[in-house]
């Protein structure tokens, strides 16, 4: 009888909300209206709008929310009951698809969840909002854990592995959601995912492993191993490499230039076919850091071609095998078939997809692991099994540039803080795997998550659990308040620049046709529906803006900046493309 009345009670709250909700004028809908749990509600979210519901919580309690979104793209926020921004959520599903949320209370009080459209002048959609779930919040650090993997508990969706070390011992290990969706195979702590970029550790490892055996010396030219590498007229040796102080151009980014997609088949001969046609560096080795894949490619080679044997196999008996890594290998052969192996994928408007990756290139990335074997890795670092204390010692040493300058990067690994603690860490994503590794050296403490969708965050699922672990011995501290009398920065207008007109750019005059003898490719150039527009003819168009006199911004990652060049004459000759990683690429041009 008494559930019944609950139940009574629920339906005409909800009944009252939606009458409220469905009579308010569009400003009113600002105002803060109350949520029940259980009782989904239908809204219209119009242009400029904000819609806040009212979450009513005790303290120490977890709550569980969904949001489907119709025809319209929304941030959620959360806000706690001192009007403070706690977390906020939006999966890049566009206009449709669902969005989970989850929300802890720390006091008791009204909590808000804030929904605005991330494009203010997108035209009005609709969304059903959900309170799902309601609990006391965990008490134990696994029951925690479970609760913020919540909305990839299931088969339906892909999801995530974490583990947790502290003194040398596996305390905490699980997976959440599917490995592979077409056959709902559920993710393990023993479940096979490629971690991208955290592969660079091993590699640097390998090369200190040489180096210990008398074999070479990190100071060495990489010519002296690589020739291929081009003269740039400064030596570029194994430690820029190793810090990304090289100058050198990254691989992804030329690759796409050449016109490769980075799903295609990728192998280390592409790569170093590629580099071997470069002209000139991003900048003067050692000067500066700048992120730069393509040195771990010729790493991986360097380890090959002086140990005699594949660069996998070198890591699998040097490495692994004395480390019981027995479900780790680098993937140097797209063909070759793994067991246990997570898929990759992300989330768009009609739902999950496939996110292919076929890369048979090793170094910079594709290292195969698991959440159990990455574990053994990080203890390594606390008591040395392979290497040695001095190999662990460098490690761990951030590197410093020619002018003295120490940056955070060591061996493939960032050194830095949280809270007080020192941590060193390194994050990894391609594809649709997503992956996390983090160490805690005087706490003797790490933890790692892998996950197989694109729009996972890792780092930031890796925080809340080190604020679980470890929430005695963190330092919070308040943030610096701005210093009174302190400006703005100054603003192109201000500071006296000409105006730029883009209206009034003459698109035609740099139509033609523009080829790279480095990459070996060309675009064409031309004016479409009164846009310039670069084509390239396996990967499409990318639409050119005009920013400044002669200088362009593209759409693409891959050609973001461009600028032209003139002759004597003032007639367009030429142009450089820069983008993250690699500066002032040169084009001819040719027609």
């Amino acid at each position: 009888m008494k559930s019944f009345v609950i139940k009574l009670i629920r339906i005409a709250s909800s009944v009252s909300l939606l009458i409220f909700i469905c009579f308010l004028p569009a400003k009113c809908q600002e105002k803060q209206v109350n949520l029940v749990l259980g009782v989904p509600v239908k809204m219209v979210l119009k242009p400029g709008e904000k819609h806040r519901f009212v979450v009513d919580l005790e303290t120490d309690r977890f709550a569980y929310f969904t949001l489907l979104q119709e025809s319209v793209d929304v941030r959620i926020t959360t806000i706690n009951p001192e009007g403070k921004s706690l977390e906020s959520f939006n999966r890049p599903n566009g206009r449709n698809g669902s969005e989970n949320m989850t929300l802890f209370s720390e006091t008791k009080g009204n909590y808000i969840l804030e929904i605005t459209s991330i494009d203010e002048k997108a035209p009005e959609g609709k969304y059903m909002l959900s309170w799902d779930k309601l609990e006391p919040r965990g008490t134990t650090f696994e029951k925690q854990i479970d609760q913020l993997f919540t909305p990839w508990n299931s088969p339906e969706s892909p999801g995530a592995t974490v583990a947790v070390t502290i003194d040398g011992k596996v305390v905490f290990k699980k997976g959440y959601g599917s490995a592979e969706l077409e056959y709902s195979m559920p993710v393990t702590p023993s479940t096979v995912f490629h971690i991208a970029s955290v592969s660079k550790q091993f590699t640097c490892f390998a090369i200190l492993l040489l180096e210990k055996d008398g074999k070479l010396s990190i100071n060495d030219d990489i010519r002296k191993y690589i020739p291929e590498v081009p003269n740039f007229g400064e030596m570029i040796t194994l430690n820029h490499l190793i810090h990304h102080t090289s100058g050198l151009r990254d691989q992804w980014e030329l690759l796409a230039m050449a016109g490769w997609r980075l799903d295609d088949i990728i192998t280390r001969e592409h790569i170093l076919n590629l580099v071997s046609h470069q002209k000139e560096l991003n900048f003067n080795p050692g000067e500066e850091h700048l992120y730069c894949n393509t040195g771990y490619t010729l790493l991986a080679e360097v380890v090959s071609r002086v140990s005699g044997q594949t660069f996998a196999e070198f890591n699998r008996t040097h490495i692994f095998e004395p480390l019981n890594m027995n479900n780790t290998q680098f993937y140097d052969d797209c063909e070759k078939i793994v067991k246990n192996r997570a898929y990759s994928y992300y989330c768009d408007s009609t739902g999950y997809k496939k996110s292919l990756l076929n890369y048979s290139n090793v170094g910079a990335t594709s290292l195969f692991t698991t959440a159990e074997d990455l574990c053994l890795w990080a203890v390594n670092f606390e008591n040395p099994v392979v290497g040695g204390s001095e190999i662990i010692e460098r490690m761990n040493l951030p590197c410093v540039l020619n002018k003295g300058d120490t940056i955070p990067y060591a061996m493939g690994q960032i050194i830095g803080k949280y809270k007080g603690l020192r941590i060193i860490s390194h994050t990894g994503g391609d594809a649709g795997y997503r992956s996390y590794l983090i160490r805690f050296p005087d706490e003797r403490f790490s933890i790692n998550v892998l996950s197989n969708l694109a729009s996972f965050n890792t780092g930031g699922m890796v925080v809340k659990i080190i604020d679980i672990y470890l929430k005695d011995r963190l330092i919070t501290t308040k943030p610096k308040t701005k210093k009174a009398g302190s400006t703005a920065p100054t603003s192109a207008k201000s500071a006296g620049l000409p105006d730029f007109d883009p209206e009034a750019v003459e698109l035609n005059e740099y139509e033609g046709e523009f080829y790279s003898t480095e990459l070996r490719t060309s675009y064409s150039l031309s004016v479409k529906s009164g846009k310039l527009t670069a084509t390239h003819f396996r990967t499409g168009d990318i639409v050119l803006e005009p920013i400044r006199s002669d200088q362009f911004k593209g759409n693409k990652w891959y050609f973001s900046r461009i600028e032209f060049v003139r002759d004597p004459d003032n007639n367009i000759s030429g142009f450089r493309v820069t983008c993250d990683r690699t500066r002032n690429l040169k084009f001819t041009k040719t027609f």
